[in-house]
This record gives structure tokens, C-alpha cells and sequence, in this order.
């Protein structure tokens, strides 16, 4: 297992080193060492370590180690990790793009998003490999419960989830826009 561990770790490392390149941040720029930002409306969200949207990444780890155990069984479990953590460090990269980012500032609630700091992106990185990492040791029925309860509490918290934010990056809906900007 050490070997996985040290890709994993490895893909993590080339995420920051791209981001950097890509002139993103370490940190917040308030400088504040607080960890976490929970309001997904200020200029901090996606800027420290933990926020809203880290329960969409653990979501997403829970939904692609489902979707690899379907494809290939219970054959090769650390490829499989490790192809799971490249495609998130591969959307990692995508999604702080300033493609990307204009799409999320048209499409969905995230009105001042300016990317991800790369703490953050890091952090989204790890909490993805969390969430992959229960999925694989929870029987089927309570992931599913775990995953749909993690999507109404952020619902009802937010008003954005997994599934809203992939549905509203790529078909927008007016309807849905409006309501999650309260209107």
C-alpha cells in the first residue's frame, strides 16, 4: 500500500505546483489562519483549508469509487485509487482555469469565485480521497444514505450541492439560479 500512498501524495504535489504556476495563491489573501470559511458568499470561500463545497469533494470521491467498483469489480483497488485521485487532481487543474471559473461566475451561485487557493484545492484533494476511502469500507446501502444526506443537509444549509453544482455548470437553469440566490 505504501506505493498508492506515494503516487497519491506525488499527484497532490504536482496539483500545487501547477496551481502555482497558474499563478493561484497558497492562502487567503486576508492572511487570516483560521482554517475554514463557511460563508460561500464572501471572497473567502475556496481561499482555507475546509469550506461547504469540501462535502461536495468527499461526495465525489464517494461517487467515483462507485462508478470504478462497477467497472472493474473488486480487481485492482490501488490502480483504481490512483486513477480515481488523478481524475480529481486532473479536475482540480480544470476547474481553476479562467474557462472554468467565468463558467462558474455565469452559471451557478458562485458570483465572486476567482479559483481556488492552492491550500484549498490541496484540501479538496485530500477530502476527495476521504470520501473514496468510505465508500470503500461502508456496505452500498449506507453510502448511498450518507451521500443523500450530505446532498439535502448541504441543500438546505447552502442551497447548492454535488449534484446542483454539476447540473447548473453544465444545463443551467434560471429557476434554480434564483432560488439559490434567494430571490
Amino acid at each position: 500500500m505504501t506505493r498508492p500512498v506515494a503516487v497519491i501524495v506525488g499527484l497532490i504535489a504536482l496539483d500545487a505546483l501547477a496551481l502555482h504556476l497558474m499563478g493561484r495563491r497558497l492562502w487567503c489573501s486576508c492572511g487570516s489562519p483560521v482554517p475554514w470559511s463557511w460563508d460561500i458568499w464572501s471572497l473567502h470561500n475556496s481561499q482555507h483549508l475546509l469550506d461547504p463545497y469540501s462535502f461536495t469533494h468527499a461526495l465525489q470521491g464517494m461517487l467515483l469509487y462507485a462508478v470504478l467498483r462497477l467497472a472493474s469489480g473488486s480487481r485492482w483497488p490501488n490502480v483504481r485509487l490512483v486513477l480515481a485521485v488523478l481524475f480529481e487532481v486532473g479536475w482540480e487543474l480544470v476547474e481553476n482555469t479562467d474557462r472554468v471559473i467565468m463558467a462558474y461566475r455565469e452559471s451557478t451561485i458562485a458570483l465572486n469565485y476567482h479559483g481556488d487557493s492552492i491550500a484549498n484545492s490541496v484540501s479538496d484533494v485530500v477530502t476527495f480521497v476521504l470520501g473514496y476511502g468510505i465508500a470503500m469500507r461502508l456496505p452500498v446501502w449506507i453510502s448511498l444514505a450518507v451521500f443523500a444526506a450530505t446532498e439535502a443537509a448541504l441543500i438546505l444549509t447552502i442551497r447548492d450541492s454535488l449534484l446542483l453544482n454539476v447540473l447548473m455548470l453544465l444545463h443551467p437553469v434560471a429557476a434554480i439560479k434564483a432560488w439559490q440566490m434567494g430571490s
